[in-house]
């Protein structure tokens, strides 16, 4: 059963004006104004028609532009508000990012306060005073736990809210752009708390318009467009999606197709971007320069490619991504990352990059290889389209092979010492 399920959602805001008053009751009544005042003078449709899954463990993440229906769809999952239509289904407990410190009495400290809000998100009171110091200690307080509220600076105040609700151990964790509630170490604390919630298997939704956040945190996004969905999936896909419509309507060189970037394919796998400049082949070379899909752990590996452009192109940006067959990121750069200042692309042109060691464990691995604007926006992205192996006669586990020794005294007694990382 899927931790959040949405069928059919539709939320309507009703807007009421500036009403003539009446002096009594009798002469509304007698006016028939109670009945006239009683109805909007326009209505807005937030969500129209809204379904998806969540499944339990994943992270999945809204974008779109802002009014497009992502703050509403949050409120709803969270139990604010209510559908006008349509079905919203949570399973577990939920803890909402929304809008943090709303339930804080500015009058009373930050202790009290931190029961409080802690009964309302439904916690006993045994589990507060179990969390307190945790509480206290992710919000980096100190002795001011015990200040009135209303002396906190902006920055304490939403610290304390966002501690409060992460504390609450949710099945589903709602988080509504609120990374921005302290300095970067309190936001890079926030990432591994989030980091740490996908590793003990909870569900998380996020808002954002920190598009880099969707790509390396959510296993799905769902782009919302006028309250409704414009695409979900891959959610290297849907933002790329995203970025060409806001290219296309800001009136940037750059326009393609949407529905085409987001077609479901395996794995996420697929081809999607303006075509203002194409990748036209890539190749996997071994140290002796021929073509191979086969690797030894630990030896070079040469990723050749070639682009072509049209015409001229100043604004240019390659890029390389090595994934784990089920799509885990073992290693991603690109010449923007790294410094590279572009100054023309014309014609067809070739670039290579050479990995000295290819410290991966025995396995399969894909690659993602892409050529794009510096704000992202995609001319020619290849999502997971090239597959190769890596051999190794030692089985290890995990992703990484780190070149290591081994030693030992006293005791111990062992023939052929193990081999470590060398090769």
């Amino acid at each position: 059963m899927p931790a959040v399920e949405l069928r059919d959602v539709r939320k309507i805001y009703r807007r009421y004006g500036r009403r003539k008053s009446f002096g009594t009751l009798k002469s509304a009544l007698l006016s028939g104004g109670v009945l006239r005042n009683l109805r909007p003078d326009s209505t807005f449709l937030a969500l129209d028609g809204v379904s998806f899954d969540v499944a339990a463990g994943r992270t999945v993440g809204l974008i779109g532009r802002n009014g497009s229906g992502k703050s509403s769809l949050l409120k709803l999952i969270a139990g604010i508000g209510k559908p006008t239509s349509g079905t919203v289904h949570v399973s577990g407990r939920v803890s909402a990012l929304i809008e943090l410190g709303a339930g804080f009495h500015p009058e009373i400290s930050g202790r009290e306060n931190v029961f409080i809000n802690g009964m309302m998100l439904g916690l006993s009171k045994a589990e507060i005073v179990r969390r307190f110091d945790d509480i206290v200690a992710f919000a980096e307080l100190g002795d001011f736990i015990d200040e009135p509220v209303k002396t906190y600076s902006s920055g304490m105040y939403m610290r304390l809210g966002f501690a409060v609700a992460i504390n609450v151990d949710p099945d589903v964790l709602l988080v509504d752009e609120v990374l921005a509630v302290g300095d970067e170490a309190f936001t890079h604390k926030c990432l591994e708390k989030f980091a740490e919630f996908r590793r003990r298997g909870k569900t998380i939704v996020l808002v954002t318009h920190t598009l880099d956040l969707v790509t390396r945190l959510c296993d799905e996004a769902v782009w919302l467009d006028g309250g409704k969905v414009r695409a979900s999936g891959d959610p290297k896909r849907v933002v790329d999606a995203y970025l060409l419509e806001v290219a296309g309507a800001e009136n940037q060189p750059t326009v393609g197709p949407p529905p085409e970037a987001v077609e479901p394919g395996s794995n996420g796998a697929g081809r999607w971007g303006s075509k203002d400049a194409e990748i036209e082949q890539v190749e996997l070379l071994r140290p002796d320069g021929q073509s191979s899909h086969v690797f030894e752990s630990g030896q070079p590996m040469r990723i050749r490619v070639r682009v072509r452009a049209p015409r001229p192109l100043y604004d240019f940006v390659f890029g390389i991504g090595i994934f784990t067959a089920d799509g885990v990121c073992c290693f991603g750069t690109n010449t923007d990352i790294e410094g590279g200042v572009p100054r023309e692309l014309s014609g067809a042109g070739e670039f290579t990059v050479d990995i000295d060691r290819l410290d991966l464990v025995a396995g399969a691995y894909k690659l993602d290889v892409a050529v794009h604007r510096q704000d992202g926006v995609p001319y020619d992205y290849h999502r997971l389209l090239y597959s190769f192996r890596v051999a190794s006669p030692v089985k290890d586990t995990g992703i990484y092979r780190p070149r290591h020794t081994w030693t030992f005294g006293g005791g111990i007694a062992i023939s052929q010492p193990p081999s470590g990382g060398q090769s």
